[in-house]
């Protein structure tokens, strides 16, 4: 079995004494000395609310220093040695000299086909819709075509989930953001076809910059694949990102995100998504990539009756360092979350989750979970999981866990004495661990894509 390193199952009925566990969900000021080479002009031109926004984000940024292991919520994950004056934003048609998107990840989610696809490129884009959700009024488009054509629907989202001064990189993210994308889906409509974005980043020394713009308004209900990658290059590269999503009343939104950068990628990103009065949100998140991530996913039930299910899986190895932080916020009665986030390590590797589900004063008749399960496959990985909980009403029901451990022997054992070599064995083992996780992504195709990853990394 696996070994627990925190298990703490029960139900929790909290009168008006303060709870026993608190972890602030408010973002701490990040401090360190030194910064970026990016200056005042690397600001995309744009007009009223978003020049505004940008304005702010750059008066952020310029204010805010790099995070240090000093702060919490980087206390385990170190970014002193990220070469910050190296990198670059990429110029326009920049993509038409670096390496092209590889075919498997433009292949149509369904059968021979996709509701939309765009791909984001350094310094380019290239969009498409089906004609028939262009006419339902469905707005799918890169984020310079959305500020020139539709800035009243960005200016709905734009800096409405996301704070640009919670931290150096959601700043950086808010104030020279090139790429992005801005997904709207009209009250009641229902997107059957599935839609999809790549962010395409090979290029060493470039910084990619995106931002994620969704509105899925009253009733409405879309499936949405966001897929970022690079090849491996020999120099450092950055990512920074934001995504900010809104989930209007009744409606229902279908989120997968999958990351598979190269080894050679700082990938920094702040992300939250805001459901109401009984939205749903499936949220599905996936990492293989990357030389070091640092993440904050976030879901805030808003509205009575809100639910919001969380699924993560990474697999590292070598040296790469993943950190995911996660939080559940319930800000109104009659809310449910759930999450479940696994990860296997090998090499020498780290994984950090740190979760927090968080309850606010009057927000009676939660139903919180969360679980981060880790199986590490050698000697010198390591996984950190820091469950939490801060709860500040009564009549709450919030559950939560993490185990850390290694490859159990007795289905090994049993594989092997059906003839099945130890290599493809151990194989096996993992893959029925996360599957759990994989049959949550509603394609074939992207479970298929991440089962060879997986397959790769045990080789």
């Amino acid at each position: 079995m696996l070994r627990s390193a925190q298990d703490d199952t029960s139900w929790m009925r909290i009168m008006q004494e303060k709870p026993k566990v608190v972890v602030s969900k408010t973002r701490r000021a990040e401090t360190a000395a030194k910064d970026f080479a990016f200056t005042q002009a690397d600001i995309p031109a744009a007009s009223g609310a978003i020049a505004s926004y940008r304005t702010k984000a750059w008066d952020a940024f310029k204010k805010q220093t790099l995070p240090d292991v000093t702060l919490e919520a980087w206390r385990r994950t170190d970014i002193h040695a990220m070469p910050l004056d190296s990198f670059k934003l990429p110029a326009e048609g920049a993509y038409k000299d670096l390496p092209s998107v590889p075919a498997d990840l433009l292949k149509p989610l369904v059968a021979n086909q996709h509701g939309g696809q765009i791909v984001l490129l350094p310094g380019g884009s290239k969009i498409d819709l089906d004609e028939s959700l262009a006419k339902q009024g469905v707005i799918f488009t890169d984020l310079k075509t959305a500020q020139k054509n539709y800035p009243e629907i960005v200016a709905r989202i734009l800096g409405q989930t996301v704070n640009v001064e919670e931290g150096k990189f959601s700043a950086l993210a808010g104030a020279l953001a090139q790429n992005g994308i801005l997904l709207y889906v009209p009250k009641n409509v229902k997107v059957e076809q599935p839609l999809h974005s790549i962010l395409w980043g090979p290029g060493a020394g470039l910084a990619h910059i995106s931002h994620l713009l969704v509105l899925v308004d009253e009733g409405a209900s879309v499936t949405y694949v966001h897929e970022s990658g690079s090849p491996n290059e020999s120099n450092d590269a950055l990512h920074a990102g934001i995504v900010e999503i809104k989930v209007m009343q009744g409606a229902s939104f279908k989120f997968v995100e999958l990351q598979s950068w190269g080894r050679h990628v700082w990938n920094f990103t702040h992300e939250r998504i805001r459901v109401e009065r009984d939205g749903n949100l499936d949220w599905i998140f996936g990492a293989i990539g990357s030389k070091l991530t640092k993440n904050f996913s976030e879901l805030d039930l808003v509205g009575e009756g809100a639910t919001g299910r969380m699924s993560g899986f990474y697999f590292t190895d070598g040296t790469q360092h993943l950190d995911h932080d996660t939080q559940q916020n319930h800000l109104a009665p009659h809310t449910t979350s759930d999450l479940l986030f696994k990860g296997a390590l090998k090499g020498k590797s780290r994984s950090v989750w740190q979760g927090m589900i968080y309850v606010a004063k009057g927000a009676e008749k939660t139903d919180g979970y969360q679980a981060n399960r880790n199986l590490v496959l050698e000697e010198g990985a390591r996984a950190d999981s820091i469950p939490g909980l801060e709860i500040l009403a009564d009549d709450v029901r919030c559950t939560h866990g993490a185990t850390v451990g290694r490859m159990e022997q007795e289905p090994l054992f049993y594989l092997k004495s059906r003839g099945i070599p130890q290599k493809e064995a151990e194989k096996l083992v993992v893959e029925g661990f996360f599957d759990p996780i994989f049959q949550r992504i509603p394609f074939e195709g992207v479970r298929e894509r991440f089962q060879e990853y997986i397959a790769s990394k045990m080789e």
